[in-house]
């Protein structure tokens, strides 16, 4: 284990959480923010009365979260990350308000994070602040974890989130059930990239220089629709000061140590199941083709989704709702959910028993049992699929 790494684990330590103090949780009522959503389009309208926001102390600082139902069981939290540029709700208002992912979600808690001073109406970091490096982002979460009580999470991240993610993983294994890794770049910047992004900066805005960064050249000229909105969200939503700030610690982060086991001695890897998505027209599919080199094959599904782009979540809500659908089956976590599409009504309630398997039991067989936190597999194509084990999918959907 790397020092860094060793010393994120010294400093953050669950008996330590124990002795944190957090603030009273706050409920997020309809209405909120009114200036910002007056101007606002669509995705960021939606803001349901039984979302509740919290500042929750970490090591390194506060971090905002918005949460949505309570613990149920064994069952694991949704905990969702977003990417550089955006804040929870520019990045998954779009996914989580589709309704067939809404007939999922409810089953589940629902867990937001924003990273620090990313959040709709925050305020600037003093002068000389240090924004957390992204092995600290990632170290921040088991606050998170244990101030809500969740006994582990499945992680959806996208962009530079999907890097904190995977960065938590690997740190605090235990922690993570499975990962939804959505434009994952796991290279750090060598020194020609780092000085056209330098460049950049210099003769681009700070919401342009994003942009190039959330959509394809060819999305940037093709959807201007798209890409007007996000760039007026962006530049008025997001404090520009504290964005820098994190742009530019996402610019400078490391390559994440992870390597395809037996590929080297000692290889880490994540061990949580985990689906790789990217769309066919998106700036981060070389990084999400080499992520998808260095993972287990048996655990791993890569989804490259068609007439998606950079922003997949966003454009291509249905089919990743599909996709996230047979995630959670391989898991064990939906043993029957109907597509409204075959069904031409509306979905029933899925039903969301969760199909444990014990860690010492064949990944092939399953039982009822609730006690231990089972062992979970890879999803295959269809939902009878539960308990098979697949090597790396390519789908193009």
């Amino acid at each position: 284990m790397s020092t860094d790494c060793s010393l994120l684990l010294h400093d953050v330590t669950m008996a330590g959480l124990q002795e944190l103090r957090f603030p009273e949780e706050k409920p997020l009522l309809r209405g909120q923010d009114a200036t910002e959503l007056e101007s606002s389009d669509a995705f960021l309208l939606a803001a349901d009365t039984d979302w509740k926001e919290h500042d929750i102390e970490t090591p390194y600082g506060l971090l905002h979260v918005v949460i949505r139902g309570s613990p149920k069981g064994n069952r694991p939290a949704i905990l969702t990350y977003h990417d550089v540029g955006l804040n929870h709700k520019l990045c998954f208002n779009t996914f989580f308000n589709f309704e067939d992912m809404q007939e999922i979600t409810k089953h589940f808690v629902v867990c937001h994070v924003d990273a620090p001073g990313q959040q709709v109406g925050a305020s600037q970091f003093p002068q000389g602040y240090q924004f957390p490096s992204m092995e600290q982002l990632a170290a921040m979460l088991p606050s998170v974890v244990q101030h809500f009580g969740f006994k582990y999470v499945i992680g959806i991240g996208v962009g530079a989130g999907a890097y904190v993610l995977a960065k938590f993983a690997l740190i605090f294994p235990d922690l993570v059930e499975g990962l939804v890794l959505v434009n994952i770049d796991p290279n750090g910047k060598g020194w020609i990239d780092w000085a056209a992004t330098k460049l950049s900066g210099l003769t681009s805005t700070l919401p342009d220089t994003v942009l190039s960064h959330l959509f394809s050249q060819e999305e940037l000229v093709n959807n201007t629709e798209l890409v007007q909105s996000y760039r007026q969200q962006i530049g008025n939503v997001v404090n520009q000061a504290n964005l820098q700030l994190f742009w530019n610690m996402y610019n400078s982060r490391r390559d994440l140590d992870i390597n395809r086991p037996g590929t080297v001695p000692n290889a880490k890897t994540l061990r949580c199941p985990v689906m790789l998505v990217v769309g066919d027209n998106a700036p981060a599919e070389d990084g999400v083709v080499e992520c998808n080199s260095k993972l287990d094959p048996i655990t791993t599904t890569f989804l490259k989704m068609a007439d998606s782009g950079g922003l997949p979540q966003v454009t291509q809500p249905g089919k990743l709702t599909e996709a996230f659908k047979y995630f959670l089956q391989g898991m064990g976590y939906i043993a029957y959910l109907k597509d409204r599409r075959l069904s031409g009504g509306a979905v029933p309630s899925a039903s969301m028993t969760r199909l444990a398997r014990s860690r010492t039991a064949s990944l092939t067989s399953a039982s009822s049992v609730d006690g231990s936190r089972p062992q979970a597999c890879t999803h295959s194509e269809s939902s009878e699929g539960l308990g098979q084990v697949n090597h790396t999918m390519e789908v193009s959907c």
